[in-house]
């Protein structure tokens, strides 16, 4: 699998996110469920569009997977997940977007894609590569842990542990979280975390 991993949004190295995206599939899943806390949904749905709109303007074929729809039935989400040549898991609140991977399986679908798509591609920002990380412990400190869109159900501090650091984004940005994030990077160090931080624009890239 490759990875284009942004602070915010797509980042400064479109370039880089065309060039690592599959040839033969420009289908992309967009996966917003991060915003699946928020009681606004207007505001859900201009974000949703607006992500639509760009990733069509770059020459993907965007659809919305939600993956609510999918709790409880991973081989369907499975299937559908495989007609796709990437997925851009947007932001929001990491702890949501990690209980809704949970639930429909997608975290174990990931994993799988590691092993056996070598050029499947997985971008996304701020919540979206936030989860990636072995542990979400300390960004607690920005995303509200009580939001429980999906029931009362225990809170999951474990990442996905597909990058073995974690992506403190936002950082020293003009942005709202960058201030909280800085208490981030102070956890990380005070409990030798391993960490890497992004400014809005910068991108982490694997191939």
């Amino acid at each position: 699998m490759r990875f284009y991993l942004s602070s915010y949004k797509f980042g400064n190295e479109i370039g880089e996110l065309l060039g690592l995206s599959p040839k033969s599939n420009n289908r992309i899943a967009l996966i917003a469920n991060a915003l699946d806390y928020s009681t606004d949904l207007e505001r859900r749905k201009n974000g949703e569009d607006e992500n639509l709109n760009d990733l069509k303007k770059l020459g993907f074929v965007p659809e919305i997977v939600d993956l609510r729809h999918y709790f409880g039935k991973p081989a369907e989400l499975k299937k559908v997940i495989a007609t796709y040549g990437s997925v851009f898991v947007r932001g929001g609140n990491a702890f949501v977007l990690r209980q809704a991977m949970k639930l429909s399986g997608f975290d174990e679908i990931l994993n799988g894609l590691v092993l056996s798509k070598k050029d499947f591609l997985y971008a996304g920002y701020s919540a979206g590569v936030c989860v990636l990380a072995p542990s979400l412990k300390g960004l607690d400190l920005v995303d509200d842990v009580t939001k429980k869109p999906y029931g009362n159900i225990d809170t999951i501090f474990e990442g996905l542990n597909l990058v073995n650091y974690l992506i403190v984004p936002h950082y020293k940005s003009n942005h709202p979280e960058s201030e909280a994030m800085n208490k981030v990077v102070e956890y990380c160090v005070g409990n030798k975390i391993l960490f890497k931080v992004l400014m809005d624009g910068e991108v982490i890239i694997i191939k």
